[in-house]
């Protein structure tokens, strides 16, 4: 087993290493000069039309799809996760605190990424054999090449991203629940594990309606928490923080000067697990987050793509760089002796607890318990997607009934081979899509230059 993990382990880092990274990277880039760095002209269009929806009662979705917000609010419920912790920390260990200065800029240029996906997701959306609206990556997969090839690259999207996120994905997130339960609280991991398999099968069997409700409500409130909490901290160490952002701007360029040469972390490697944990934590280009923008109600496929820009921005630029000035300012991570810290979420914990004591620890926890069960529901609702392109809606209850067991074994198991199953089952679902969005980019580029459209106003 600890062999197979291995040769996993390395099969994902050559994908993630040496062939996604740059990917993701150039599509970004290549989006952002095509449709004139919209992430920056269209930013305050994205907010006001996220907020114009707003709710957390909001109509209740049915087959027509779901608002806008809604939308919006399983798009963020996947994406912030236990990336948003787990992920931040592997950066800062991995790549020193400079790795936050790429995450930033690989979150910028995903902004126009994110931004393509939720445009084409809009247009090529269509509507399955009950009337129900569904769309996602298959589907402009299969606009983008007709015949045999385009009908394979969509089926082999859909099958990774059902074993990515719907089955390992869901497995390490309960984990990471069940672990930071444990650790602050004492609980049982397979209490936990029984308790959190039995609130996502209620969500799951609601279908669309019951979780576009759930996280329209979940969501924006387990952001504010985070953020107030997070921002208490920052205030309790104002003093540290103009350090902080020194330590990241200087260690994205001279990791020496900040770690000690000693540690050995180079430009390369600050560059490398900032950027690959940045792109992991928001998805841009990933595949994942379209299903959800595909079937919001909207009047232009243009004014939910400046809405996924946001979702990218909260993940990226406040919640993720909120835990790691956390991490960083309160001297938690000593930077001097990376090799040393605590991981993952055990460093956040850490970090909490400096300031608040053992509530800091308990704090972490909660918040992960919210973060990751809605990632949880949105990974479930990005495989069921899937599903229905397969297999049709009869698969459904079958696959529901999976991820309910899935997340109950997840959360007792040393999952080291299902994350890097993850981690690679989400390396490759994202080559179909990407190939499909550059093979599509002047589609998006025509749309967004339509009449009527954001970027004429």
């Amino acid at each position: 087993m600890e062999k197979l993990t291995e040769i996993v382990g390395i099969a994902s880092d050559f994908v993630w290493n040496n062939i996604l990274l740059y990917v993701l990277v150039a599509t970004g880039i290549l989006f952002t000069i095509r449709l004139g760095f919209i992430q920056v002209r269209k930013f305050g269009a994205g907010w006001k039309q996220m907020f114009g929806g707003f709710s957390l009662f909001g109509k209740s979705a049915d087959k027509d799809g779901m608002s806008s917000f809604q939308a919006v609010a399983t798009s963020i419920a996947a994406q912030v996760g236990t990336g948003n912790i787990a992920g931040c920390a592997t950066a800062l260990l991995s790549g020193g605190p400079g790795a936050i200065f790429w995450m930033w800029l690989a979150a910028f240029f995903g902004m126009a990424t994110i931004y393509g996906e939720a445009v084409l997701a809009q247009k090529y959306k269509t509507r399955d054999e009950t009337g129900t609206v569904i769309g996602g990556p298959v589907y402009y997969i299969r606009a983008a090449f007709r015949g045999g090839f385009g009908k394979f690259l969509a089926g082999f999207f859909s099958v990774a991203i059902i074993l990515a996120l719907g089955f390992m994905g869901n497995m390490v997130q309960a984990n990471s629940i069940s672990d930071a339960f444990y650790t602050a609280f004492g609980v049982p991991k397979v209490a936990v594990g029984v308790v959190v398999a039995v609130l996502a099968g209620f969500i799951f069997l609601g279908g669309v309606k019951r979780i576009a409700s759930v996280t329209e409500k979940v969501v924006p409130i387990m952001a504010i928490v985070y953020i107030l909490g997070s921002l208490a901290i920052l205030i309790m160490n104002i003093g540290h923080v103009p350090a902080t952002f020194v330590m990241i701007f200087e260690g994205a360029f001279n990791p020496a000067a900040i770690v000690g040469g000693a540690v050995g972390i180079t430009i390369k490697q600050a560059v490398r697990f900032g950027v690959a944990r940045g792109l992991f934590s928001n998805e841009a280009g990933m595949g994942s987050t379209p299903h959800a923008h595909a079937i919001a109600k909207v009047a232009k496929p243009q004014d939910q793509g400046v809405v996924a820009m946001i979702c990218v921005f909260i993940d990226t630029f406040i919640i993720l760089t909120l835990t790691a000035l956390v991490m960083i300012s309160s001297g938690a991570l000593n930077v001097n002796d990376l090799a040393n810290n605590p991981e993952g979420v055990a460093l956040a914990q850490a970090a909490f607890a400096v300031s608040f004591g053992d509530i800091g620890s308990k704090f972490v926890a909660v918040c992960l318990l919210f973060f990751a069960f809605s990632t949880i529901v949105g990974w479930y609702f990005f495989g069921e997607q899937n599903i229905r392109y397969l297999f049709g809606n009869k698969a459904v209850k079958i696959y529901a009934a999976i991820v309910v067991v899935c997340v109950v074994i997840g959360s007792v198991l040393k999952v080291g081979l299902v994350w890097n199953l993850a981690d690679f089952f989400n390396g490759i679902m994202a080559l179909p899509n990407l190939i499909a969005l550059i093979a599509l980019s002047g589609v998006v580029v025509k749309i967004s230059k339509g009449e009527d459209s954001p970027l004429q106003k």
